[in-house]
């Protein structure tokens, strides 16, 4: 198999993986490894170069993109998809003990999670809270 095509096939997955993720930095990977896969096309026998290349694009997309999408995130309007998780409610899934995180579901997706009490599996919970990845949450008592 040719090299160029081993780099866009990981371009395409890292592309596709930020779909899922909406992160923007699995698109910089992804890009870099568009602009590898056209080296390698271009000159072949150039791995080096085009390790280089998708170094140097990578690089320069996160340091010159970074303020454009800390404005957008800070923009008016802008709900992070895990900031709108807060007031939902979700089932423990594995038990929580405070200090450990344990995990919860919310909708169809599990999440880490972290309490200050004690959450038994089959628990009903609501995220009070989040940190970087993981949901701070609290037993519910109210009726669904």
């Amino acid at each position: 198999m040719n090299l160029w095509l081993i780099w866009l096939i990981i371009g395409g997955i890292l592309i596709v993986a930020e779909m899922l993720t909406l992160t923007f930095y699995l698109l910089w990977f992804g890009i870099g490894a568009l602009v590898a896969a056209l080296i390698a096309f271009l000159l072949p026998d150039m791995f080096a170069l085009q390790a280089i290349a998708a170094s140097v694009t990578i690089a320069v997309l996160t340091i010159f993109t970074k303020p454009l999408t800390r404005r957008f995130r800070k923009g008016k309007g802008y709900q992070d998809a895990v900031d709108a998780l807060v007031g939902k409610h979700g089932v423990v899934v594995e038990e929580i003990v405070p200090g450990k995180h344990g995990i919860v579901k919310i909708g169809g997706d599990t999440w880490s999670a972290v309490s200050n009490e004690q959450l038994q599996k089959g628990e009903t919970v609501i995220v009070v809270g989040r940190g970087s990845a993981v949901l701070e949450v609290q037993k519910w008592e109210g009726v669904s």
